[in-house]
């Protein structure tokens, strides 16, 4: 393994942490059924990290942008869960 790859998965697992306290902080809210979509789709990224570390960072992203509510979804009222 080069530095560089270290210094990367270093970076992945930091974000994954602080991913994980931003998790656990909105479970709490959570209807039960909400609560397992979410904390399945934190594990499924961590999984995905011992893989493919790339991927996983973009679907991190993904996820970080959905707490913070940054995601633009003009037709979220129309959508069904899961979609």
């Amino acid at each position: 393994m080069a530095a560089d790859d270290r210094l990367d998965d270093d970076e992945l697992a930091r974000r994954l942490r602080e991913a994980h306290r931003r998790v656990s902080a909105v479970l709490t809210g959570l209807p039960a059924d909400e609560k397992e979509r979410l904390a399945r789709r934190y594990l499924t990224i961590c999984d995905l990290a011992k893989r493919d570390p790339a991927r996983a960072a973009a679907r991190l992203d993904l996820l970080l942008a959905s707490l913070d509510g940054d995601l633009d979804t003009p037709r979220a009222p129309e959508s069904t869960p899961g979609d």
